[in-house]
C-alpha cells in the first residue's frame, strides 16, 4: 500500500503525496450465505478472485520537507474504512539523510512494513509493521540492507485486546545477493511479555527470489519460516486479540511454513501460482498441544485478448487436518471476464465480472456451520456472482 519515504524541516519540496488501495462492487450469493471469504482458515488458503465480497478503501496522504544537505523529514497518515468500520492503517513520521547513516530512514509511529505477499491469496508472508513502534530501514551494510524495528502491542486506535504488555523486536536483512539473479532476505523476530495463555517467543523467516527461473519472465520465490510462542510466522505478534474485530487473546503457537510461488508474464499470458504447507501446535490454553496442518495449491491465469480486455481464471484446492478430526477439503474455481487499462497481469484498475463455484466436504461443513459460517444448514457447495473493481495508486 502506501510506503513513502519523506524529507526533513520546513522547506517544501513538492506537493502532497497520495497513495492507497481500494476494492468494492456488487456481490450476490444465496440467501443467508456469505458473499465471500470461503476458506478453511489457513493463512494461505483464501484464493481471493471472486471470493472477497467486501468493500473498502485505504487512502494515504503524506508530505515531504527538505532541510538541505540531503536531510529530509516527513509525515504520513492513512485512514481506512472496510465494510463500514473506520480505523487508522498508518500514522508515522520519518527522518533521513543523517550524516552518520545517509541512506537510512528513521521512523516512529504506526507504520506498515510489508515485505512480500502472495497476491492471489491476499496475504503477506513476511510483514513486521502494523503496531506502534520506532525503527530504521535501509542502513547499508555493504553486503545487505539492515532494518530494525521495536514495537509495543498497541495501535493508534488502541485496538489491542490483550493485557500482556507485549513487546517485539524485528531485524530485517534484505538485498543479499545470493546468486546470479537471486536475492535472499532474512527476518528475525523476538517477542516478550506477560501473556494470559502461552509465552514469549521467537521467529525466523527466509525468502529467496529468483528472476528468470528456468525461463525468461518467470520469477520464483520460496519461503521457509518458523515461529514459537506469541511470535507470528510473518514477523508480527501471534494472537494478541483485537478490539475492532472482537477477537480475544489467543494462545501462542509452535508453527512452521514452507511455501513456493511463481509469477510470470509472457506476451498476453500472465499469472501467479502457489503451493504451501503450514503446521501449527497450540502453546497454552485448554487446547494446549493440539496440532493443525494446512495445505494450499492453486493459481490465477490472465490472458489478454486486447489492450483493455482479458480473461482471468483462478482455481485452488485447500485442506486442513486437525488432530483427532476428519480432514477438511475445500475447492474453488472462478472465471472472470475483465476490463482493464493495460493487458498485463499486474495492471490495475481491473473491473471483473465473475462467477465462482466452491464446494467442500462434510467435515469442512461441520466446522463452518455456525452463525455466519459458509456451511449453514449443511450446505456443501455454492455459486457466487458479482462485479468488482480493484485498484491501487
Amino acid at each position: 500500500m502506501f510506503m513513502a519515504s519523506f524529507s526533513a524541516q520546513a522547506v517544501e519540496i513538492d506537493t502532497f503525496e497520495f497513495n492507497g488501495y481500494m476494492r468494492g462492487g456488487a456481490y450476490l450469493s444465496p440467501a443467508g450465505t456469505p458473499r465471500g471469504g470461503y476458506t478453511l482458515g489457513g493463512d494461505t488458503q483464501k484464493f481471493r478472485l471472486g471470493n472477497e465480497g467486501d468493500n473498502g478503501i485505504e487512502f494515504g496522504i503524506g508530505k515531504t520537507f527538505d532541510v538541505g544537505n540531503g536531510m529530509k523529514w516527513g509525515v504520513q497518515y492513512m485512514p481506512s474504512v472496510w465494510n463500514g468500520k473506520y480505523a487508522t492503517a498508518q500514522g508515522f513520521a520519518t527522518m533521513s539523510g543523517l550524516d552518520f547513516a545517509p541512506e537510512a530512514t528513521f521512523w516512529a509511529g504506526q507504520r506498515r512494513l510489508r515485505i512480500q505477499d502472495v497476491h492471489i491469496v491476499d496475504y503477506y508472508l513476511m510483514d513486521y509493521g502494523d503496531n506502534t513502534g520506532a525503527g530504521m530501514t535501509g542502513y547499508n551494510l555493504g553486503y545487505a540492507k539492515l532494518g530494525v524495528g521495536v514495537f509495543t502491542g498497541g495501535t493508534l486506535d488502541n485496538n489491542t485486546a490483550a493485557t500482556s504488555n507485549a513487546r517485539r523486536i524485528n531485524v530485517d536483512l534484505s538485498e543479499i545477493q545470493s546468486n546470479a539473479g537471486g536475492t535472499l532476505r532474512i527476518l528475525a523476530t523476538l517477542v516478550n511479555g506477560s501473556f494470559q495463555m502461552g509465552r514469549s517467543g521467537t521467529g525466523l523467516s527466509l525468502s529467496h527470489n529468483q528472476s528468470d527461473f528456468l525461463v525468461n519472465g518467470l520469477t520464483n520465490t520460496i519461503f521457509l519460516q518458523s515461529a514459537s510462542g506469541h511470535a507470528g510466522l510473518n514477523g508480527q505478534f501471534q494472537g494478541l486479540g483485537d478490539v475492532a474485530t472482537g477477537s480475544i487473546e489467543q494462545p501462542g503457537m509452535q508453527s512452521m511454513r514452507i511455501a513456493e510461488t511463481v509469477t510470470w508474464q509472457s506476451g498476453a499470458f500472465g499469472g501467479q501460482a502457489l503451493i504451501a504447507h503450514q503446521s501449527a501446535k497450540i502453546d497454552g490454553g485448554i487446547n494446549n498441544g493440539l496440532s493443525t496442518r494446512d495445505f494450499s495449491l492453486g493459481g490465477r491465469m490472465s490472458y489478454a485478448t486486447s489492450r483493455n480486455f482479458k480473461w482471468l481464471v483462478e482455481a485452488g484446492t485447500t485442506s486442513r487436518r486437525i488432530d483427532g478430526q476428519a480432514p477438511q477439503y475445500l475447492h474453488k474455481f472462478t472465471l472472470a471476464p475483465t476490463l482493464a487499462l493495460a493487458p498485463e497481469f499486474w495492471s490495475r484498475p481491473e473491473m471483473r465480472f465473475y462467477v465462482t463455484r466452491a464446494n467442500w466436504n462434510s467435515s469442512a461443513a461441520a466446522a463452518n456451520s455456525g452463525v455466519g459460517g459458509f456451511a449453514v444448514g449443511g450446505r456443501t457447495s455454492i455459486t457466487l456472482t458479482g462485479i468488482q473493481i480493484e485498484t491501487w495508486w
